[in-house]
């Protein structure tokens, strides 16, 4: 079954591009069927539903229906397969 991430950062553009280009390569090195979806951590609420993972480069404004992964380590360059790991785990 098609899984789909949201990957969100303040804006919807630098970090989140950077992330978003991180996970699809991730998705796809592990064979894992997903559809990795750009947008504002403002949108996100909103497009929670029908979606699996929320992958976040900054603070959660709120909580939210589906499990949420802050992705600082993919900006920073630390700890970069431990955050792999935590959203495959996820996607299972």
């Amino acid at each position: 079954m098609k899984k789909r991430i949201l990957v969100a950062c303040g804006a919807g553009i630098a970090t989140s591009t950077v992330v978003c280009n991180r996970v699809e390569k991730l998705v796809k090195d592990n064979n894992v069927d997903a559809e990795v979806i750009q947008c504002k951590i403002a949108e996100v609420k909103a497009k929670q539903k029908g979606a699996d993972l929320i992958i976040s480069t900054t603070i959660l404004p709120t909580t939210y229906e589906i499990p949420a992964i802050i992705a600082t380590s993919y900006i920073t360059g630390i700890a970069m397969e431990s955050l792999d790991k935590k959203i495959l785990d996820a996607l299972k």
